[in-house]
């Protein structure tokens, strides 16, 4: 009897969840998986910039006798028109970007779920009057509704942030509602209905953990959206300001010097090509993980 009982309990444990067949899958891909490696250095890079470059002293600092210098040992991307260095500067660049594409993609995605979700769940006329609101903020371009909320409210960090999720919410309530309609439909959230479930806690509870998987893939390639954006806003001076190191701002700074010297134009672009193109990868591996017959 106890070695019947046990061998069931080896059977039991050796069956592997949902989570871990999904990272097995993930992690078959190696493309996606070394965009997912390439990712968690540049956010290590972003989460520890104070302690490989000295942001007052190196990203900052302006010392006129050293600037328009190329990589050398001293400097490894070289200096600026100002003597700033390069590598302090785009490593604390990455700070500014990784944070906001982040932040900016939790926040709208929050916001998203919040009105997909409800919705697709209540129907008739909530789901038209959400779904009216937001074709109308849809019918706005983004960059042209960024650009018009930034500049109502003023160049910066928080400023840029505020417009980014504003301008991201609609896109990403229409998709969540696409996704979560297929899940209302299910036995399983008739049945937490019929035993009393308040609409919250199966809204939260039921229809989202289950809708995730294609959530979070979706929001995985919107951070490489909201990071270009930011860079393109940056470059013409409606995002963060000087003398904060940007990587579409120091782009704009390098216009002037790219022919005498492409390394000001050369280390930030690729910073920001690595950063989305990562993240684009990341999401596709994310993708075929959750949905094994999409790779086929």
């Amino acid at each position: 009897m106890f070695n019947v009982f046990r061998k069931k309990k080896l059977v039991k444990n050796t069956n592997p969840t949902q989570g871990r067949l999904i990272w097995e899958r993930f992690c078959q891909n190696k493309v996606s998986m070394c965009a997912f490696v390439v990712l968690v250095l540049i956010i290590l890079v972003a989460v520890f910039a104070d302690v490989i470059a000295d942001y007052e002293g190196q990203a900052i600092a302006q010392n006129v006798t050293e600037r328009m210098q190329g990589p050398s040992a001293a400097h490894w991307f070289g200096t600026d028109n100002l003597g700033r260095d390069m590598f302090a500067r785009v490593v604390h660049g990455a700070r500014y970007s990784m944070i906001f594409g982040i932040v900016c993609t939790a926040l709208a995605l929050f916001g998203g779920c919040v009105f997909g979700a409800t919705a697709a769940y209540f129907g008739g006329k909530i789901d038209s009057i959400i779904c009216r609101i937001m074709d109308t903020f849809m019918c706005i371009p983004f960059m042209l509704m960024a650009l018009s909320l930034v500049s109502a409210l003023g160049t910066g960090l928080g400023s840029m942030t505020i417009a980014m999720v504003i301008a991201s919410v609609p896109s990403f309530t229409r998709m969540v509602r696409s996704i979560v309609l297929t899940v209302v439909r299910q036995d399983y959230i008739e049945a937490a209905r019929s035993c009393g479930s308040s609409h919250a806690v199966i809204i939260f509870t039921h229809v989202l953990p289950n809708a995730m998987g294609p959530i979070i893939v979706n929001a995985t390639m919107n951070v490489a959206g909201l990071i270009l954006s930011a860079a393109g806003l940056s470059f013409i001076g409606m995002g963060i300001q000087p003398p904060n190191p940007e990587w579409g701002y120091m782009l704009s700074e390098a216009m002037p010097y790219m022919r005498v010297a492409p390394h000001l134009v050369v280390f930030p672009g690729l910073a920001i090509i690595i950063t989305a193109l990562c993240f684009n990868l990341l999401g596709d591996g994310l993708a075929d993980a959750f949905d094994p017959k999409r790779r086929g």
